[in-house]
């Protein structure tokens, strides 16, 4: 059995697991005030920040978020990964991503403003750089059917970094969503930038960016997205020493090239 099969396997696992908690929770008769959400989804590679976390091969996905009527919430989410010792990408992240995060949220109704904070936490059950946490905020504000959001994630100094082999104990990520359904459609756009500086440079502090449609039927939502980098060629050449042509830049640029990804998510 292949190890991507076998990564595919537990985020398949992993995310049944998701689906079946929904119908636990009401069998416990969970209070009024929780609400319980989640999703599962196939997607044609998963893109963390613009740089591809899984060789640029499909993935499985799922997730689980319980919220209370406060505005306090705890979830995880999980995804197959990448894992092949580095042998066909410099981003291996063993097989497996568990994330778990919680957070406060709150509308301020007279100002049209929702805010979120919270800590969110990485978790990479056989990679070698070990996992990490980030604090982040966000402001997000709906202009009918348009919602504009911006919000940072904060990594502080801890021992990633350290094995990673950064000269930066701490990396900052900043970055701006735009989302717009279409009146009378099933059609939602959506457009994303971001800009990542720090510990987790890849190359050199960079920007990601993407734009898609999602087209939403029921609990299912088919999306097509370009994602990609402003890392070219010639900055992993610089960066990681190649001869300006062949495989070595090609292995260090596959990851973060553009590309287009495909996702069909089932919400429950």
């Amino acid at each position: 059995m292949t190890t991507t099969f076998r990564s595919l396997l537990a985020a398949t696992a992993l995310a049944g697991a998701f689906v079946a908690a929904p119908a636990f929770a009401d069998e416990t008769a969970a209070p009024g005030d929780i609400t319980i959400s989640g999703s599962a989804t196939i997607a044609s590679q998963y893109r963390f920040r613009g740089l591809s976390q899984s060789d640029n091969e499909p993935v499985i996905q799922g997730s689980i978020t319980a919220k209370h009527a406060s505005g306090l919430y705890v979830g995880t989410w999980g995804s197959s990964a990448s894992s092949a010792n580095f042998a066909t990408t410099p981003i291996d992240i063993g097989g497996t991503e568990i994330d778990v995060f919680g957070g406060y949220a709150h509308e301020f109704a007279d100002m049209g403003l929702t805010a979120d904070v919270g800590v969110y936490g990485y978790l990479y059950p056989a990679a070698t750089g070990g996992n990490y946490y980030e604090v982040y905020g966000s402001l997000a504000k709906s202009y009918g059917p348009v919602t504009a959001k911006v919000g940072v994630y904060y990594a502080p100094a801890q021992k990633v970094f350290t094995n990673l082999g950064s000269t930066t104990r701490n990396n900052t990520y900043v970055y701006g969503d735009l989302s717009s359904a279409i009146p009378g459609t099933p059609l939602t756009l959506h457009g994303h930038i971001g800009h990542s500086g720090g510990g987790f440079n890849y190359a050199k502090q960079y920007m990601d960016f993407s734009a898609g449609v999602g087209y939403t039927w029921k609990m299912l939502t088919l999306d097509a997205s370009v994602v990609g980098t402003n890392i070219g060629k010639g900055t992993v050449d610089s960066a990681f020493g190649c001869a300006a042509v062949g495989p070595c830049v090609d292995y260090f640029y596959r990851p973060a090239k553009t590309v287009g990804v495909v996702t069909l998510t089932a919400a429950f």
